[in-house]
């Protein structure tokens, strides 16, 4: 599995960073960015599908 944050739709609410921080990092103005170039390790697929389901912006992509 694959994980893209969207910089244009990311608003800073770093609802994904506090939900999975070993999958995404964020700047000083909390925009968020995928670590580990976007691979999710399959233990933290379920952790990937949370951030995504909780962005109010819908800007975490995830695929293959």
């Amino acid at each position: 599995m694959q994980i893209r944050v969207d910089a244009e739709k990311c608003q800073g609410h770093s609802r994904c960073y506090a939900l999975a921080p070993e999958l995404f990092d964020i700047d000083d103005y909390g925009n968020a960015h995928e670590l580990n170039d976007g691979v999710v390790p399959p233990e933290l697929e379920v952790r990937a599908r949370l951030a995504q389901a909780n962005c109010p912006e819908f800007a975490i992509i995830i695929g293959d």
